[in-house]
């Protein structure tokens, strides 16, 4: 049961992020049962866990929907971010060991690497570029030494997880968000924890109006497709 439910929880994961489950878009339990050729049961388990993400919603007339992330969800999610992730940079100065210093450099290369130019990044490229940025976040609050931080900062990038995924399928360009990361790490690495909570918030304050400003620009060219079909 155990192999059959972590099989389903990550293709429908993958098909989330990937936008070929659209956000808004039921799902109905016997139809994944007979796609996968399985029993509801692993079925509901692979929805439980994708909620527990942020990745599916309950329907309002009683079903499951793919998670919708509002340009106003965005910008809530942020604003707990950047109290969150301010205060694990200040603490990551204070209590980060040599060995996690080491590890946000890697992943720090790991970003600059996969921003290389590209002429177009394809999905597996933006997962990956989603996937660091999230590694380097959660590496940052680990490194603070307050678990209490992790565990909440983990249940909020869940919840964006789908809005990532959405804003880097529209524009790549979204995150390519390197430098900011670099002045992080070197306030961390020099154990400036002042400095290290302004290029945080900095950091913060900047991808917050690009992805605001993506997520309104989709929203736009909703409206208007509706209106064309009307």
């Amino acid at each position: 049961m155990g192999k059959l439910f972590s099989k389903i929880y990550w293709a429908l994961r993958q098909e989330i992020l990937s936008g070929q489950l659209s956000p808004g878009e039921n799902l109905i339990e016997q139809g994944l049962a007979d796609r996968f050729a399985v029993s509801r049961t692993p079925i509901r388990e692979a929805v439980r866990q994708l909620q527990q993400e942020g990745l599916i919603d309950a329907d309002p007339r009683g079903g499951i929907r793919v998670a919708v992330i509002t340009v106003a969800d965005a910008i809530h999610l942020y604003d707990c971010r950047l109290g969150l992730e301010q205060v694990a940079a200040m603490g990551a100065c204070e209590n980060a060991t040599p060995q996690q210093l080491d590890e946000l450099q890697r992943c720090l290369l790991e970003a600059q690497f996969s921003n290389l130019p590209q002429a177009e990044a394809s999905a597996a490229e933006l997962e990956n570029r989603l996937q660091i940025d999230r590694s380097f976040h959660c590496l940052i609050a680990e490194s603070s030494g307050n678990p209490w931080l992790t565990q909440l900062l983990s249940q909020i990038l869940n919840k964006m997880s789908l809005l990532g995924s959405r804003v880097t399928h529209h524009n790549p360009a979204a995150l390519e968000i390197w430098a900011e990361h670099e002045r992080v790490v070197e306030a961390i690495l020099e154990r400036d924890a002042s400095a290290a909570s302004i290029a945080m918030r900095d950091h913060l304050v900047a991808s917050k109006a690009r992805v605001v400003q993506e997520l309104q620009g989709l929203q736009s060219n909703v409206a208007l497709n509706s209106l064309k079909i009307i």
